[in-house]
């Protein structure tokens, strides 16, 4: 169950493969067919399967369920969809158009029974009964990023933000409904594992709401054993005995600090400081290198797509190290490739042979293997190009921004909590960065006198003070300034840092640098996992544990005493990459523990604040 990515890419390809399993021949000619596929069906394929896959598959197009489509009259369909009503409708249309040969409807989630009523009752009108040859509930509503991490959705994400969960006017059915939506997902991900969870969470807020409701829903899906979901062939009789994973459901008022961090991991940094969702980062670049003529009009820039996926060996190894580590990797590839290809040059320089074509130098004699043999490898040569290239133009996309917060040198120093790459930045976002985490994080909260000082100071800098009026309140409302969740000790008082950087702008005194070198440690969600997991009599630093409430679907009577070695964590409010890294990290620590990072949606640290300063607008 740990690949839950493996398990996803299975499911899609049985899934386009007309639900039966994928062909193990691959030389067989595949059957040529149409994907059609909604927004969120978009969202689950694109980070798992290029369109070469795709057209490997027989995929001849892939197009948008509600847009301008022809008809196809002698090819099948493959539908992806959510089963919304907008959906059911488009469907139902075109059957009454007969746009294609046969049609095999998935559904990203459980169909309700009217609506399949309502599809019936069209193929019946349209004459199209024998075509509708399959319809599937596929039980994937959720996007699977990495083999270890996922989240709910992409599309509308606004509707189970940490926004809209904690909204001061949020009505009781608005609330039931977010859960209910967190719940659907997370019930497919238990189904696509195959696996019943132990389920743990803290009394008293989102994650216990949304724990309730999806025991209910194991509960009475597993009271039916010949219609259950979790009882097919692929399941082992014992597997609820001693092989159940335990399932941590957290909710981000847990944790406020961590997504306001500078972080200097590569894929959290991308994420921070580009346009990067779904495994694609999106940069502006410019159009040519020659000014424009003067008086003309300067030239638009063009948008670059990069994909950032597991084939890219690079990309797999680096993505969880410090940035000044991926900047000199970079480096040596690119020195590498440089050496493969000048050997290329040099070789076919000597024997006299640099205008000739690769078909007649294979044909030399034995004195030549090792040319032929470099020229083979010129393909992998060219892709490993693309790949320097691709990662050469995002670091210093990153590095470009990083210069903006302060030198490059900084950075190595790890300035990553409290008090970070942001101390020397000049924009508000990044002054209000800085002190919610110092308000978060302090031991002691300021005094009102003291707090308007502070306020003072961070409208001078052109600061937005909705975010900070929402911590206030949360902070009151939870009553964690008493017990602010523990950050590690990193030797520096915050708010005197803080005073030194509103008064200096952008200079930074560079002898406190060394005081903000902080060891690698534990985030507060990673620290409660790990009390869970090595089921710890004391838990520390974490204010709810010891009043954990255990939700246990199954009613298993032995769920056994010893440490747990497979887990999945899910934040409800949404999460971040330096959680995910830090759970990466702890478990490469940890040998034989498998941990999943799952959220509710995947936010940086800019669009965080956007939603607090929407809670805390008056």
């Amino acid at each position: 169950w740990q690949q839950i990515k493996l398990a996803v890419h299975f499911a899609l390809k049985r899934m386009l493969n007309f639900n039966a399993p994928p062909l193990k021949n691959t030389a067989a000619e595949p059957v040529w067919k149409v994907l059609i596929y909604d927004r969120f069906g978009q969202d689950i394929i694109s980070p798992l399967l290029s369109v070469k896959e795709l057209r490997d598959m027989g995929i001849t197009l892939h197009l948008l369920l509600h847009s301008d489509r022809d008809p196809i009259p002698d090819v099948p369909a493959i539908y992806f969809v959510m089963p919304t009503e907008e959906n059911i409708d488009r469907i139902c249309q075109d059957l009454r158009n007969q746009l294609y040969e046969s049609y095999y409807l998935n559904f990203i989630s459980a169909i309700s029974r009217s609506k399949l009523e309502d599809i019936a009752s069209a193929a019946l009108a349209a004459n199209a009964v024998t075509q509708v040859t399959k319809v599937f509930d596929q039980y994937l509503n959720f996007i699977t990023l990495e083999d270890d991490m996922f989240i709910l959705c992409h599309q509308n994400k606004e509707l189970i933000s940490y926004h809209a969960i904690n909204r001061a006017d949020i009505q009781d059915t608005d609330m039931e409904a977010i859960m209910d939506t967190i719940v659907d997902s997370l019930f497919c991900f238990f189904v696509t594992l195959g696996a019943v969870p132990i389920i743990r969470c803290p009394r008293g807020n989102a994650a216990e709401m949304v724990a309730v409701k999806l025991d209910k829903k194991l509960r009475e899906n597993l009271r039916d054993a010949r219609n259950s979901l979790f009882t097919g062939d692929s399941m082992t009789a014992g597997q609820f005995s001693f092989q159940r994973p335990l399932f941590v459901l957290v909710d981000r008022n847990v944790d406020m600090a961590t997504p306001l961090h500078h972080t200097w991991t590569y894929q959290a940094l991308i994420h921070d400081v580009l346009d990067f969702h779904l495994n694609r980062v999106v940069m502006e670049e410019g159009m040519g290198v020659e000014p424009s003529p003067a008086g003309a009009r300067p030239k638009k820039k063009s948008r670059k797509t990069y994909d950032l996926t597991a084939a890219d060996k690079f990309w797999q190894k680096h993505k969880g190290s410090p940035f000044p580590e991926v900047a000199e990797s970079v480096q040596e590839e690119l020195d590498t490739y440089r050496a493969q290809e000048d050997e290329v040059k040099r070789l076919k320089s000597i024997m006299g042979l640099e205008g000739e074509d690769e078909g007649a130098i294979s044909m030399l004699s034995d004195n030549t293997a090792k040319l032929t043999s470099a020229v083979s490898s010129l393909p992998e040569l060219l892709e490993k190009k693309r790949l320097i290239d691709l990662h050469t133009n995002v670091a210093t996309a990153v590095l470009d921004h990083i210069k903006v917060y302060g030198s490059f040198q900084k950075l190595r120093f790890n300035l990553t909590l409290s008090v970070n790459v942001c101390l020397s930045a000049g924009t508000p976002e990044d002054k209000m960065r800085l002190f919610l985490i110092y308000y978060i994080t302090a031991q002691q909260a300021p005094s009102e006198s003291d707090l308007e000082q502070y306020k003072k100071a961070l409208l001078d800098a052109g600061c937005d003070l909705s975010p900070l009026n929402y911590i206030k309140q949360w902070k009151a409302f939870t009553k964690m300034a008493a017990t602010p969740a523990n950050y590690g000790n990193s030797g520096v008082k915050p708010m005197g840092l803080f005073s030194r950087v509103m008064n200096t702008g952008s200079q930074f005194v560079m002898e406190g640098v060394k005081n903000l070198v902080l060891k690698q440690h534990n985030l507060p969600v990673t620290r409660i996992l790990d009390n869970l997991m090595e089921m710890k009599s004391h838990p520390v630093s974490f204010v709810f544990v010891h009043d954990l409430k255990n939700i246990c679907p199954l009613l298993v009577k032995n769920i056994g005493s010893n440490p747990f070695q497979e887990a999945i964590v899910f934040v409800v409010g949404g999460g971040n990459f330096i959680e995910y890294q830090n759970l990466v990290d702890y478990t490469k620590s940890k040998q034989g523990k498998k941990v999943v990072y799952g959220c509710s949606e995947l936010f940086n640290a800019s669009q965080f604040i956007k939603q607090l300063s929407q809670l805390g607008q008056k």
